[in-house]
Protein backbone atom coordinates (compact mmCIF):
# COMPACT_ATOMS: atom_id res chain seq x y z
CA UNK A 1 0.00 0.00 0.00
CA UNK A 2 1.32 3.67 -1.09
CA UNK A 3 1.86 5.67 2.08
CA UNK A 4 1.45 9.46 1.84
CA UNK A 5 2.07 11.97 4.57
CA UNK A 6 0.53 14.75 5.76
CA UNK A 7 2.60 16.83 8.11
CA UNK A 8 0.85 18.69 11.07
CA UNK A 9 2.07 21.05 13.55
CA UNK A 10 1.34 20.38 16.94
CA UNK A 11 -0.21 23.20 18.69
CA UNK A 12 1.14 23.95 21.91
CA UNK A 13 1.30 27.05 24.56
CA UNK A 14 4.89 28.24 22.98
CA UNK A 15 3.16 28.32 19.32
CA UNK A 16 1.00 30.62 20.25
CA UNK A 17 3.32 32.93 22.37
CA UNK A 18 5.24 33.01 18.64
CA UNK A 19 8.10 30.94 19.86
CA UNK A 20 9.24 29.03 17.16
CA UNK A 21 9.70 25.20 17.33
CA UNK A 22 11.82 22.89 15.85
CA UNK A 23 11.24 20.17 13.38
CA UNK A 24 11.00 17.48 16.00
CA UNK A 25 7.56 19.13 16.79
CA UNK A 26 6.10 17.93 13.60
CA UNK A 27 3.32 15.11 13.66
CA UNK A 28 3.45 12.81 10.77
CA UNK A 29 0.31 11.42 10.32
CA UNK A 30 -0.07 8.51 7.04
CA UNK A 31 -3.11 9.70 3.93
CA UNK A 32 -5.13 6.57 3.48
CA UNK A 33 -4.90 6.35 -0.03
CA UNK A 34 -8.37 5.95 -1.30
CA UNK A 35 -9.09 9.43 0.29
CA UNK A 36 -6.07 10.42 -1.44
CA UNK A 37 -7.27 9.04 -5.13
CA UNK A 38 -11.04 10.87 -3.86
CA UNK A 39 -9.08 14.33 -3.39
CA UNK A 40 -7.04 14.24 -6.61
CA UNK A 41 -9.33 12.65 -8.20
CA UNK A 42 -11.96 15.95 -8.02
CA UNK A 43 -9.65 18.17 -9.88
CA UNK A 44 -10.66 19.09 -13.58
CA UNK A 45 -7.96 17.94 -16.32
CA UNK A 46 -7.60 18.09 -19.72
CA UNK A 47 -6.44 15.20 -21.33
CA UNK A 48 -3.07 15.05 -23.67
CA UNK A 49 -1.65 12.06 -25.45
CA UNK A 50 2.12 11.92 -25.21
CA UNK A 51 3.69 10.81 -28.22
CA UNK A 52 7.20 9.62 -29.69
CA UNK A 53 8.97 8.03 -32.37
CA UNK A 54 12.30 6.25 -31.58
CA UNK A 55 14.24 3.53 -34.22
CA UNK A 56 11.05 3.73 -36.33
CA UNK A 57 8.07 3.14 -34.28
CA UNK A 58 5.76 5.76 -32.59
CA UNK A 59 4.18 5.53 -29.24
CA UNK A 60 1.47 7.46 -27.70
CA UNK A 61 0.18 6.41 -24.08
CA UNK A 62 -2.94 9.14 -22.47
CA UNK A 63 -1.66 11.38 -20.36
CA UNK A 64 -3.46 13.81 -17.22
CA UNK A 65 -0.36 15.03 -15.65
CA UNK A 66 0.51 17.77 -17.88
CA UNK A 67 1.47 21.30 -17.01
CA UNK A 68 2.99 24.46 -18.38
CA UNK A 69 6.38 25.15 -16.43
CA UNK A 70 7.33 28.40 -18.12
CA UNK A 71 6.46 31.14 -20.74
CA UNK A 72 10.18 32.48 -21.66
CA UNK A 73 11.71 30.19 -22.23
CA UNK A 74 8.45 28.01 -23.32
CA UNK A 75 8.67 25.10 -21.36
CA UNK A 76 6.27 22.17 -20.03
CA UNK A 77 6.09 19.29 -17.64
CA UNK A 78 5.03 15.66 -18.58
CA UNK A 79 4.57 12.59 -16.45
CA UNK A 80 4.80 8.98 -17.75
CA UNK A 81 4.31 5.91 -16.18
CA UNK A 82 7.66 4.18 -15.82
CA UNK A 83 6.63 0.60 -16.99
CA UNK A 84 5.24 2.36 -20.63
CA UNK A 85 6.79 1.91 -23.88
CA UNK A 86 6.01 5.52 -24.32
CA UNK A 87 8.01 6.87 -21.27
CA UNK A 88 11.15 4.67 -22.37
CA UNK A 89 10.71 6.35 -26.82
CA UNK A 90 10.88 9.45 -24.83
CA UNK A 91 13.92 8.77 -22.95
CA UNK A 92 15.82 7.11 -26.14
CA UNK A 93 14.62 9.85 -28.12
CA UNK A 94 14.94 12.92 -25.95
CA UNK A 95 11.87 14.09 -27.48
CA UNK A 96 8.11 14.18 -26.94
CA UNK A 97 5.00 15.55 -28.43
CA UNK A 98 1.83 16.76 -26.21
CA UNK A 99 -1.53 16.85 -28.19
CA UNK A 100 -4.40 17.85 -26.29
CA UNK A 101 -7.47 16.74 -27.01
CA UNK A 102 -11.00 17.86 -28.00
CA UNK A 103 -14.25 16.83 -26.46
CA UNK A 104 -15.29 14.46 -29.53
CA UNK A 105 -11.78 12.48 -29.11
CA UNK A 106 -12.97 9.44 -26.98
CA UNK A 107 -11.90 6.96 -29.26
CA UNK A 108 -8.31 8.16 -29.07
CA UNK A 109 -8.69 7.68 -25.59
CA UNK A 110 -9.74 4.27 -25.22
CA UNK A 111 -6.86 3.30 -28.27
CA UNK A 112 -3.82 5.15 -26.34
CA UNK A 113 -5.17 4.11 -22.85
CA UNK A 114 -4.79 0.04 -24.41
CA UNK A 115 -2.15 -2.22 -24.50
CA UNK A 116 -2.29 -2.62 -28.56
CA UNK A 117 1.44 -2.14 -29.59
CA UNK A 118 0.20 -0.68 -33.04
CA UNK A 119 -1.99 2.58 -31.58
CA UNK A 120 -0.94 4.46 -34.98
CA UNK A 121 -2.65 2.04 -37.25
CA UNK A 122 -5.65 3.27 -38.61
CA UNK A 123 -5.31 6.80 -36.79
CA UNK A 124 -4.36 10.36 -38.92
CA UNK A 125 -1.46 11.63 -37.66
CA UNK A 126 1.43 13.48 -39.39
CA UNK A 127 5.44 14.60 -38.01
CA UNK A 128 6.18 17.25 -36.39
CA UNK A 129 8.03 19.80 -38.19
CA UNK A 130 11.32 19.67 -36.43
CA UNK A 131 11.92 16.63 -35.05
CA UNK A 132 9.52 14.18 -36.70
CA UNK A 133 7.32 13.63 -33.87
CA UNK A 134 3.70 11.95 -34.30
CA UNK A 135 0.99 14.72 -33.85
CA UNK A 136 -2.20 13.35 -34.13
CA UNK A 137 -4.83 15.12 -36.59
CA UNK A 138 -7.98 17.42 -35.32
CA UNK A 139 -6.50 17.82 -31.42
CA UNK A 140 -7.07 21.13 -30.22
CA UNK A 141 -3.58 22.08 -29.69
CA UNK A 142 0.04 20.21 -30.07
CA UNK A 143 3.15 20.53 -29.09
CA UNK A 144 6.59 19.52 -30.06
CA UNK A 145 9.25 19.12 -27.24
CA UNK A 146 12.66 18.18 -26.79
CA UNK A 147 13.45 17.15 -23.23
CA UNK A 148 15.76 19.07 -21.19
CA UNK A 149 15.73 17.31 -17.66
CA UNK A 150 14.24 14.49 -16.66
CA UNK A 151 14.49 12.29 -13.14
CA UNK A 152 11.95 9.51 -11.42
CA UNK A 153 9.46 9.77 -9.06
CA UNK A 154 8.01 6.97 -7.38
CA UNK A 155 6.45 4.95 -10.49
CA UNK A 156 6.63 7.99 -12.87
CA UNK A 157 9.66 9.44 -15.18
CA UNK A 158 9.16 13.07 -15.14
CA UNK A 159 10.23 14.85 -18.14
CA UNK A 160 10.94 18.76 -18.44
CA UNK A 161 10.40 20.18 -21.76
CA UNK A 162 11.53 22.58 -24.17
CA UNK A 163 8.68 23.87 -26.70
CA UNK A 164 10.29 23.57 -29.94
CA UNK A 165 7.30 24.29 -31.91
CA UNK A 166 3.61 24.79 -31.22
CA UNK A 167 -0.46 24.64 -33.04
CA UNK A 168 -4.02 25.45 -31.96
CA UNK A 169 -7.36 25.27 -33.49
CA UNK A 170 -10.97 26.42 -32.09
CA UNK A 171 -12.83 23.97 -30.13
CA UNK A 172 -13.83 22.31 -27.03
CA UNK A 173 -11.20 20.29 -24.42
CA UNK A 174 -11.63 16.47 -23.59
CA UNK A 175 -11.85 16.92 -19.80
CA UNK A 176 -10.80 13.31 -17.22
CA UNK A 177 -12.74 14.20 -13.77
CA UNK A 178 -13.14 11.62 -11.19
CA UNK A 179 -11.74 8.89 -13.24
CA UNK A 180 -13.80 9.53 -16.21
CA UNK A 181 -13.63 11.21 -19.26
CA UNK A 182 -16.03 13.82 -20.78
CA UNK A 183 -16.78 17.04 -21.90
CA UNK A 184 -17.25 20.36 -20.23
CA UNK A 185 -20.59 21.34 -19.82
CA UNK A 186 -21.30 24.94 -20.73
CA UNK A 187 -19.70 27.10 -23.38
CA UNK A 188 -16.01 26.70 -23.09
CA UNK A 189 -14.39 27.25 -26.02
CA UNK A 190 -12.07 29.74 -27.47
CA UNK A 191 -14.60 30.96 -29.98
CA UNK A 192 -12.20 29.66 -33.35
Amino acid sequence: MLTIFSVHKAVREEEMSGVNNSESDLVVDPVDEGVFRDVVGRFVTGVTILTGSSEGRNHGMVVSAFSSLSVDPPMVLVCANRKSRTQDTVRKSGAFGVNVLAEHQHDLVRLFSSAEPEKFSGVLWSPSEQLGLPLLTGVLGWLECRVIKEFEVATHAVFMGEVLGAGARGGAPLAYFRGGFDRLVGTLTDGN
